[in-house]
């Protein structure tokens, strides 16, 4: 008996149907980050300060220098994870010899990627980039008292949206346009509510003309705070849940926004009740919004494991947001999209009715023992014959792609 045979069998002893169980994860994409392949630099001419707490650590040899060295990068991590997936991709990453500012960006910028996306089979998804320019240097963008200035963000939103749209027409698929702006205060503001009606108005003016939801669909993203914005975050999470309910907009919950104490798997089914979808950025804070590669650990499990109990997988679109450049980038891509894949399989192995069964006659004690005796289950096993009928490595195979590949880009300058 094989190893998978062995560990199909000591799941079905508890009800759970591995088969089911691979089936299912084959069809979930995840949204894998462009800018971990960079540093969150982008290919155009840097004209301000990062701004909001954007900051990748080292200086790890094999950073993406252009486009294609990027899609490059891209195509051997999209090697090593099984599945079929997507890109998320910010507007500072265009591939043009053109020159546009921020305002005057049209989707002919971005073909490249399209292409690109269309021969991998890979569809993307995108984001305004409101950091990282002259215009964002006072850490306001949309919320910036200077009328001139909130113009300038609104538009730069507008093309973006626009840009999303042709791009989720051209590949099939609801392109997801995020918004995220870094505005906020490092000391206490004298008047939050002039700022966040500033905030609610300039996007109102961004959302006001319709796009087909067949083709993108919106989302808007809160953090807690950033680095120069310690203080107050005009775009909190109280202000983006109310917003996107009122909108209609998709809430995105970012695992680094909130505090460290904060479980985003607890918000995810109270804001299901209000929510016809929900994107969700993965990441892994370290005391802040430190943006670390993801691990299998509990936070991340507990996120799975609500995902798949709760049944939400339909209604949420997976991304990931991380960024470190003190290790190879494309293993930090591999790996933490491996992860994000573990965890939801993990989660599908769990034996939900007998749980499910035992909360609703309030038999704590069986819920508890069946959690905890659960974590001895052969998982691995399973998760090793999901990689191998989808001709991606694990083990020993994954480290020797992984560390082939890295010493192919180690000598870019």
């Amino acid at each position: 008996m094989s190893q998978y045979d062995s560990a199909r069998a000591q799941f079905a002893d508890w009800g759970v149907d591995t088969e089911t169980a691979i089936d299912a994860l084959k069809s979930i994409p995840i949204s894998m980050h462009c800018w971990q392949g960079d540093d969150v630099v982008g290919f155009e001419a840097s004209t301000g300060t990062s701004g909001g707490g954007i900051q990748a650590t080292g200086n790890h040899p094999g950073r993406a220098r252009t486009p294609d060295e990027l899609r490059a990068d891209l195509d051997f991590a999209y090697g090593m994870i099984p599945g079929t997936h997507r890109l998320n991709l910010h507007a500072i990453y265009l591939d043009t010899d053109e020159t546009p500012g921020r305002d005057e960006i049209e989707f002919r910028h971005f073909t490249p990627w399209v292409d690109w996306a269309r021969d991998a089979g890979i569809a993307l998804d995108f984001n305004p980039t409101f950091f990282a320019h002259a215009k964002a240097d006072d850490n306001l963008t949309l919320a910036h008292p200077d009328k001139g200035i909130r113009d300038f963000w609104i538009e730069h939103g507008r093309r973006c949206r626009d840009i999303a749209a042709q791009m989720g027409a051209a590949q099939g698929s609801p392109c997801i346009n995020n918004i995220w702006v870094p505005d906020g205060f490092k000391d206490t503001p004298v008047d939050r509510m002039a700022a966040r009606t500033r905030l609610e108005a300039s996007l109102n003016d961004m959302f006001a003309a319709p796009q087909d939801k067949v083709q993108m669909r919106d989302a808007v993203e809160s953090k807690l705070f950033g680095i120069g914005v310690e203080a107050c975050t005009v775009g909190s999470h109280e202000f983006y849940l109310g917003y996107a309910i009122r909108k209609g907009t998709l809430l995105c919950l970012d695992m680094g926004h909130f505090h460290p104490t904060e479980n985003i798997a607890d918000k995810l089914s109270a804001c299901a009740l209000s929510l016809d979808e929900i994107l969700l950025h993965v990441s892994r804070p370290m005391r802040w919004d430190s943006d670390h590669v993801i691990l299998l650990n509990d936070d991340i499990q507990a996120m799975a494991n609500e995902l798949v109990s709760g049944d939400l997988l339909g209604r949420t679109h997976i991304g990931l947001d991380f960024f470190d450049a003190t290790i190879s980038r494309t293993a930090a891509w591999v790996i933490g999209t491996r992860n994000m894949q573990k965890s939801l399989l993990r989660a599908m192995l769990l034996p939900l009715y007998r749980l499910r069964q035992a909360e609703t006659s309030l038999d704590h004690t069986t819920r508890f023992v069946v959690t905890e005796e659960f974590k001895d289950m052969p998982f691995g096993a399973i998760w090793e014959e999901f990689c191998t009928r989808m001709g991606t490595p694990v083990g020993q195979g994954l480290i020797r792609e992984l560390d082939g590949y890295q010493a192919k880009v180690a000598g870019r300058g």
